[in-house]
């Protein structure tokens, strides 16, 4: 067989290159690697085959990619994919590289929905870097709310923040949906939303693909409020920019040793930072693979000697958003 030349149109744009092609193979690896711990009940070996298998997918890249923020400060435990660790080939650009080897490693231990494998890439220096912030309280909306909604709400009364939710959104405050984490911390939250009428969707862990849903105009949820880990809203914000959402975060102490580490880092627990803020520029590749089964994606899936996974592929400049569906054959 001879292969042809195409002849391609000099007035016709060609598709620009896209990295976020190949870094949906990190998360993959690591939804197939966390998969195996499905329903197990030990969240920490899940962690780490995720993060094992990340790893090696990403040093597989062509790129000169540094971790921007780890969990190692929330989880209390080092892993390959530690703030400022090196990812790639060491060939290629340099790149700002988040990850969450498992968003929700609780529900992928317990065998919930919700568990999600993320990724996000972006030139050197785009992304903030929360460390040494563990913590922090956060906003999300889908773009029919972001031009109603700006830093103040972090502060107004929840009731005034829900009003002008459903204002923008032309329902009812009782027609609203709120994620909020199921934690503590949150009781007041909690009341306050039931007690201005919305309906709260509480759970126990899965923040960033919340953050997702929350900013998807197809979505089931329309806000996502409360305080929730500061590496996952890096990535929250990366996803949220894409979808033309708006979110605005503060970092938030839950410690005494966490609030001295911040002030001694100069880090200012007053501002508000919205997701231009978190991530600058639109050159940003996002990521995230189900790992369990989602409201963005199905989870991984064994069929014999083969396994499926799905993927949501988002690329900022040029607004595109896909669903990747994938087939290997189990060796």
């Amino acid at each position: 067989m001879t292969d042809k030349s195409t002849n391609v149109d000099p007035g016709k744009r060609l598709p620009p290159p896209h990295p976020g092609l190949g870094l949906v193979r990190a998360t993959e690896s690591a939804a197939l690697a966390a998969s195996r711990w499905m329903g197990l009940g030990d969240r920490h070996a899940a962690d780490r085959a995720a993060q094992e298998a990340m790893a090696e997918a990403l040093n597989h890249m062509p790129m000169e990619g540094r971790i921007v923020s780890g969990e190692e400060l929330r989880v209390g435990g080092h892993s390959s994919l530690d703030s400022g660790t090196a990812v790639g080939t060491g060939k290629g650009p340099e790149l700002d590289v988040e990850v969450n080897a498992i968003d929700g490693a609780s529900l992928v231990a317990e065998g919930r929905p919700g568990a999600l494998s993320i990724a996000a890439f972006a030139p050197p220096g785009a992304m903030w870097h929360p460390a040494p912030a563990v913590y922090m309280e956060k906003l999300v909306v889908n773009r029919e709310v972001a031009d109603a909604l700006g830093p103040e709400a972090l502060d107004a009364p929840v009731p005034w923040t829900l009003g002008l939710v459903a204002r923008a959104k032309g329902k009812e405050v009782r027609d609203l949906v709120v994620f909020i984490l199921d934690r503590p911390r949150h009781r007041s939250l909690v009341h306050d939303v039931r007690r201005a009428g919305a309906r709260v969707y509480l759970r126990p862990a899965g923040d960033v693909g919340a953050a997702i849903v929350a900013a998807d105009p197809l979505g089931d949820l329309d806000v996502m409020m409360g305080v929730g880990g500061a590496s996952e809203g890096l990535l929250a914000a990366c996803a949220v920019k894409v979808l033309g959402g708006a979110m605005f975060g503060r970092v938030k102490p839950q410690s005494d040793t966490e609030q001295e580490a911040c002030k001694g880092a100069g880090i200012d627990l007053q501002q508000v930072r919205s997701a231009d803020d978190m991530i600058a520029g639109d050159d940003i590749f996002f990521t995230a693979t189900g790992i369990t089964s989602t409201p963005l994606v199905h989870g991984v899936r064994y069929r014999g000697h083969y396994v499926d996974t799905q993927s949501l592929v988002l690329r900022a400049d040029t607004g595109t958003r896909r669903i990747i569906s994938t087939e290997q054959r189990l060796k």
